[in-house]
């Protein structure tokens, strides 16, 4: 087998130092197709040719031949890592030439997460590379299916990889991005936050921070987004970033903001920062994401306020509500029909008095125990009533 697989890298070596690029592609062919070839040679050879794929600086000569190793190792399990990172590297070479789409097909075609033989940090780095030609490419569809390919675990379980953990939290963020699923990107960059490399980072780890803190206001309220925002706001460090403190305290506070107090106070401070408090990239002027993430904020603002009139009112004029909430009477009703639609709050709106009755939800089952204690009182009453009736009328008999 030592003998055959010199032989095999001694026959490559000398076309390659001979610079007979013909010769090696065709040795190469020929090598792997012999019948009864050894593994272990076949792979000692295509390892040796590997080599020669950065050392060759003509591209057409290094495309013939990567093209050339990418066609004998097809199929064959033991050079599949060698084959992954030929891969790879004519995946590089498309996306320098600028052909971001047929750098993405390249690499898409490997499926990495089933080679047994590859070290499981090398297969999220290439998974992480192909998330990143996909969103390139804006391929978020396929980007979303490729990313669960990555069990988040491996980061924590997994010493040194905190560069792969922050560079696949970012892709999920930019994902996310394109849904506005604020949710999903406050509990990355918590995961980023929370990340040893960011706490080393004064800086760094107030930055993440604070794009959780704005990520969980504008996440739409459910029981997920509540629990998840009463936990951020016991962190100690909103201590140090005060403006980003008091806004979270507005949004767990059962009290109604007014839009136009919030934008003179805060505006300032989230769109532009300062010079000791930069601002996040969320909110930057004059783009479609930052714009689109400001209106948001204000429906946040407005749907926090009326769940707080839920809790204090059980029956309110409409136009009073719309003088609450700073808005028109048809915005009023539009706010409130689709927190209803999505059972945040229930009420009722009564369009010809223009009054709308909150009532609280019950559970199933409170309702259910209410109608058996009201069966139980009335049964009680019936009872008593029998009682009365019944002594009553053996009076009556007494004294006749």
């Amino acid at each position: 087998m030592h003998s055959t697989a010199k032989l095999l890298v001694a026959i490559v070596k000398i076309c390659y130092e001979a610079k007979d690029f013909t010769a090696l592609n065709e040795n190469i062919v020929l090598l792997t197709k012999r019948r009864g070839q050894l593994k272990q040679a076949v792979t000692k050879m295509i390892q040796e040719a590997y080599t020669y794929v950065d050392l060759i600086s003509d591209m057409d000569v290094k495309l013939k031949l990567i093209d050339t190793l990418i066609t004998v190792t097809s199929g064959k399990i033991y050079v599949e890592i060698e084959r992954a990172r030929l891969t790879r590297t004519l995946a590089g070479i498309r996306e320098q030439q600028g052909n971001i789409t047929e750098a993405a097909n390249v690499l898409q075609e490997l499926q990495v997460e089933t080679f047994g033989s590859m070290e499981k940090t090398e297969k999220v780095e290439f998974i992480l590379e192909q998330m990143r030609l996909c969103l390139a490419k804006k391929d978020y569809i396929r980007t979303s299916i490729i990313s669960k390919k990555i069990n988040t675990r491996f980061f924590t379980n997994k010493e040194n990889v905190d560069d792969l953990k922050l560079k696949y939290y970012r892709q999920m963020i930019e994902l996310n991005e394109q849904d506005g699923a604020y949710l999903e990107m406050c509990k990355h960059f918590r995961a980023i936050y929370d990340t040893k490399k960011v706490q080393d980072s004064v800086a760094d780890k107030h930055m993440a921070l604070k794009c959780v803190v704005l990520c969980i206001v504008l996440a739409p309220y459910d029981n997920e987004q509540a629990d998840l925002i009463h936990r951020i706001k016991s962190e100690k460090a909103l201590e140090d970033i005060p403006i980003y403190s008091e806004l979270l305290k507005l949004f767990t506070t059962s009290e109604i903001m007014r839009w136009q107090h919030l934008c003179s106070t805060y505006e300032q401070a989230l769109r532009d920062g300062s010079k000791d408090e930069p601002c996040t990239p969320m909110f930057i002027r004059n783009t479609t994401l930052g714009d689109g993430r400001w209106s948001d904020l204000k429906h946040r603002v407005v749907e926090h306020n009326i769940r707080v009139m839920a809790k204090y009112y059980t029956r309110v004029k409409i136009e009073r509500m719309a003088e609450l909430l700073d808005l028109g009477v048809d915005e009023t009703e539009e706010f409130l029909s689709k927190l209803v639609v999505k059972k945040t709050v229930s009420a009722k709106i009564n369009r010809l008095n223009g009054i709308i009755q909150f009532a609280s939800r019950k559970n199933p089952n409170d309702i259910l125990d209410d109608w058996s204690r009201n069966i139980q009182d009335l049964m009680n009453l019936v009872k008593k009533s029998t009682h009365l009736i019944t002594k009553e009328e053996m009076v009556n008999k007494l004294q006749k």
